[in-house]
């Protein structure tokens, strides 16, 4: 499949479009390197001599994939992904239902492929892509991801563990405390040990000065890690934790990976799985450098199901997912949220994504029908009748706006998708675990590490085989050192951590001293 052309033409100087039409597909006649999406449609028509594509400079402008389930939006992210990578732009798919392995493996030819490419004029052949299969904490056939609870963060944990605003400032003191005594939190029974600690008599004045814990908000806290546990989230967190630099790799031939975490087995823990893409995108944006607009992007994120991370978030959470958003395109990141309606992304993100491919949409209820009227109206005007299109698309056909190279919008384009070039389905289940037993990357993070952390250090300090309980301590250092601690409070004052959260998350300020937008920590590379 030829995924662009440098000079492609708009219509056919033939062609017998309609003047709205052309003017449409004029809109599309972009001179650089683009990716194609399909061919414009107009009186239910494809017209295949009107290209409609998306600038590969653009795409760090970030994205939404839009529509009711089954109208093909997971189509469309293969297809997307799969000319990013043969454009050398390494890509990330969180693949909830298991389905977008087939990226990996060569399409099937048929009937159906043959008909949608004579279409859109489409020269379709079968085509694998470098793939690479991760897994939460290796929860499922994948690489396993891992974060240590210290780099994961305390507000992106608190929002994972359902806490309160109060709650989570009260987190974010614990995790500060455990960076200033040395304590790493590795996994959840560090952190459940700490929050033991300073709960118990002893170790509670070690809070007092900044306002303290309460030993209700150490309960709410504590109750909610083992929780957690119970739900089996205790193999996301923990050692050797994953490098998001790996997501950035091409292949030996140039085109560029696409990382496939599969999230099947994982998918009764939603909030868990749309948190932890929200933590790979909070590294990648402090661990990558500024390059400003480049002419293809270093890495393109699909951020699927992302109504779940929207979902009860707190007013500091979301807006620190905006700056992110915001942020991380002079990062030569691009990133597409993938959702049923675009309702489900808060306005100040739905302003950010300036390329839109929207799928069909429902009106079955007065509620389907006041969301398609919303729908509309984040649109440009167009000479469509949008209520009636967007109702009436079928599979594989999407209504387009993108971006131009100029950064403007294009007109909006009713759009009959191509056809991916890769398997459209999942591949064997021995095929997919032989390839995830043949990467480069197995060696280096399939066997967890469970060394000496927080946990381990309160318990050899109590000299007992278990963590400690809120009424035994451990035991205080002794008077005399040559070189006192500073208390906590001048460790407080002088970091200035605690004022950034109280003030908002993510400012400038608490990001340049110790944590970033998300309070996940600047790992050293």
């Amino acid at each position: 499949m030829g995924p662009t052309r440098a000079n492609p033409s708009p219509a056919d100087p033939g062609s017998s479009l309609p003047a709205p039409a052309a003017e449409i597909a004029e809109g599309y006649a972009f001179g650089g390197p683009a990716l194609d999406l399909g061919a414009l449609i107009w009186d239910g028509t494809a017209h295949p001599g009107a290209p409609v594509r998306i600038p590969l400079a653009v795409l760090n402008r970030h994205g939404l994939v839009a529509g009711a389930t089954g109208t093909g939006k997971t189509k469309t992210l293969q297809l997307i992904a799969e000319q990013l990578s043969a454009q050398g732009v390494p890509v990330f798919l969180a693949d909830v239902k298991g389905d977008i392995s087939g990226i990996s493996a060569p399409g099937a030819p048929g009937e159906g492929v043959r008909t949608r490419a004579a279409e859109v004029g489409q020269e379709w052949a079968p085509a694998a892509f470098p793939t690479e299969f991760y897994a939460l904490g290796g929860i499922g056939t994948g690489i396993p991801l891992r974060a240590t609870v210290t780099d994961f963060g305390p507000v992106l944990l608190a929002k994972v563990l359902g806490l309160n605003r109060t709650q989570e400032q009260s987190l974010g003191l614990i995790f500060h405390y455990a960076d200033g005594k040395g304590l790493e939190l590795v996994d959840l029974k560090d952190l459940r040990a700490v929050v033991a600690f300073l709960a118990s008599e002893e170790g509670r004045p070690e809070l007092q000065g900044i306002g303290g814990l309460s030993a209700q908000t150490a309960g709410v806290i504590l109750r909610s890690i083992t929780a957690f546990e119970q739900e089996g989230a205790g193999p996301f967190f923990g050692e050797p934790e994953f490098d998001t630099r790996e997501l950035l790799r091409t292949a030996p031939d140039g085109r560029g990976t696409v990382s496939v975490l599969e999230l099947p087995a994982v998918q009764d823990k939603p909030q868990l799985f749309s948190t932890f893409l929200m933590w790979l995108l909070a590294d990648l944006f402090h661990g990558l450098p500024e390059v400003g607009d480049l002419d293809r992007p270093k890495l393109v994120f699909f951020f699927d199901e992302a109504h779940l991370l929207f979902g009860d978030a707190s007013k500091a959470f979301l807006e620190a997912v905006t700056r992110t958003v915001r942020l991380i395109r002079s990062k030569g990141v691009g990133v597409f949220f993938v959702t049923q309606s675009p309702r489900d992304v808060p306005p100040d993100v739905l302003g950010q994504l300036g390329n839109r491919v929207q799928h069909a949409l429902r009106a079955f209820t007065p509620d389907d029908a006041k969301a398609l009227k919303a729908t509309v109206k984040t649109f440009p005007v167009s000479p469509y009748d949008l209520d009636e299109v967007l109702t009436g698309l079928g599979t594989g056909e999407a209504v387009v706006t993108v971006l131009s190279e100029r950064g403007a919008p294009t007109p909006v384009a009713a759009t009959r998708l191509r056809a991916p070039a890769s398997l459209m389905g999942p591949v064997d289940g021995e095929a997919l675990a032989a390839a995830v037993r043949a990467s480069g990357l197995h060696e280096r993070y399939a066997q967890a590490v469970d060394r000496e952390s927080a946990y381990e250090k309160l318990t050899r300090e109590r000299g007992t085989e278990e963590a400690p309980a809120p009424a035994t301590p451990p035991e205080r250092p002794a008077a005399g050192r040559e070189k006192p601690e500073p208390s906590l409070v001048e460790q407080v004052v002088g970091s200035g951590l605690f004022r950034s959260l109280a003030r908002s998350v993510g400012t400038q300020v608490g990001r340049e001293i110790t944590r970033s937008l998300f309070g996940t920590t600047r790992r050293r590379r």
